[in-house]
C-alpha cells in the first residue's frame, strides 16, 4: 500500500462533467511516484467476429465513469482510493492490423506495469482477445491462475475462419498454454447458441464449470457465489467480465448480444459477494459505444471496473 494516496478530483469543487478525462478522474500514472492498481485501456478489437467497435470501449468507459462517486463504496463499506494508490495508465498503443503483434504489445505493456509483481491491473477493453496477454503477464508472477469468467459465451472455441486467436478462442488458448489453474475456473452467465454440441464437451474437458444465466433463477445469487468461491478457493483469481453477460436491455452497446442475460443488479451482487478472494487482476471488455444508448453499457462497465478496484483494494498483497 502506498502512503497517503492521491485520489480523484474532488466533485464538490470540480463538477463531474469537468476536470480530468481519466477513469473516475483518478490521477494519471505520471502524476504519482508509485501505485498499487493501474487501470489500463486496451483499444483493440481485431479479434471480433460480429459487430466491431470495442476499440472505442476505453474511451467510452472513461467518459461514463465521470458519473461515479469513487471516494466511498457503500455496499463494500470501504474507501478504496484511500487504501491504495490507483492510477490511470492510459492506453496500450497496439496495432489494429495484426492480432499477434497487438497481443505482444499488450503483454509487454502489462508486464512493465506489474513491475515487481505486486502491482495489479484492470484492463478496459477492447474485445475479449485482450484477456489472453493479460493472463500471460499475470502468470509470470502468480503461476497458473483461477479464472472467473462472466460472459454470454464460453470463449473456448478452437478456431474461427482458421484464426487460432480471436475473442471466442482466448480461454482455450489460455488452457493450452498452462495459464489456468487446474479445475479452478468457472464461467458465469453463459447462454445462447453454440456451433456444435462438442463445444460443451471440449469446455468441460478444459476443466471449466458453467453457471448458465438461467441457473440463477434456480440457485439464486447465493448459490452462484457459493459455487464460485468453492471453485477458486484460495488460488490467485483473475476476473474477466464480458459486458454481454448482461442482457441487451442492460448492455445494448456490445458486439455479440444475446437475450436472456443477467440484469445489472444481479451482476453487481455476484461480484460484490466475491469480497475476500485473492483477486490479482481483471478486465471489462466488449463495450462498443457505437451501439450504446445514453451510456447504459458504458456506465455498467465503469461501475464493474470500480467494483474490481474496490475488491482489490480490500485484499492487498501485503495483507495476506
Amino acid at each position: 500500500m502506498i502512503d497517503s494516496p492521491i485520489g480523484p478530483v474532488d466533485a464538490t469543487k470540480v463538477p463531474r462533467f469537468a476536470g480530468r478525462g481519466t477513469f473516475a478522474r483518478i490521477p494519471e500514472i505520471g502524476d504519482v511516484g508509485d501505485y498499487d492498481i493501474a487501470v489500463l485501456g486496451v483499444p483493440f478489437d481485431g479479434g471480433t467476429s460480429y459487430r466491431p467497435g470495442a476499440r472505442f470501449g476505453p474511451m467510452g468507459i472513461r467518459q461514463a465513469s465521470r458519473n461515479l462517486r469513487p471516494r466511498f463504496h457503500v455496499e463494500l463499506d470501504t474507501a478504496p482510493l484511500e487504501r491504495v494508490q490507483v492510477v490511470d495508465a492510459g492506453d496500450v498503443p497496439c496495432t489494429p492490423y495484426n492480432i499477434d503483434d497487438a497481443l505482444k504489445q499488450v503483454e509487454r505493456h502489462a508486464r512493465e506495469l506489474r513491475g515487481d509483481g505486486l502491482k495489479r491491473i484492470i484492463a478496459l477493453g477492447g474485445d475479449h482477445t485482450v484477456a489472453l496477454p493479460m493472463l500471460r503477464a499475470a502468470k509470470e508472477t502468480y503461476g497458473p491462475i483461477a479464472l472467473v469468467h462472466f460472459d454470454a459465451h464460453l470463449d473456448t472455441w478452437d478456431t474461427y475462419f482458421n484464426a487460432p486467436i480471436t475473442h471466442g478462442t482466448v480461454f482455450r488458448r489460455a488452457f493450452e498454454e498452462g495459464l489456468l489453474a487446474e479445475e479452478k475456473s468457472i464461467h458465469v452467465g453463459i447462454r445462447g447458441p453454440v456451433y456444435d454440441e462438442l463445444d460443451l464437451v471440449d469446455d468441460a474437458r478444459f476443466g471449466f464449470r458453467v453457471i448458465r444465466a438461467g441457473d440463477l433463477d434456480v440457485i439464486g445469487i447465493d448459490g452462484a457465489v457459493d459455487a464460485v468461491r468453492r471453485r477458486v478457493g484460495d488460488a490467485p483469481v483473475y476476473i474477466s467480465v464480458d459486458i454481454d453477460v448482461l442482457d441487451p436491455a442492460f448492455a445494448p452497446g456490445t458486439g455479440t448480444p444475446e437475450i436472456g442475460g443477467l440484469n445489472s443488479r444481479e451482476l453487481l451482487h455476484v461480484l460484490r459477494r466475491l469480497d475476500g478472494l485473492n483477486i490479482i487482476g481483471g478486465d471489462i471488455v466488449e463495450v462498443a459505444p457505437a451501439y450504446d444508448h445514453a451510456e447504459i453499457t458504458c456506465l455498467a462497465a465503469a461501475t464493474v471496473a470500480f467494483d474490481l478496484v474496490t475488491l482489490m483494494s480490500k485484499n492487498e498483497p501485503g495483507d495476506r
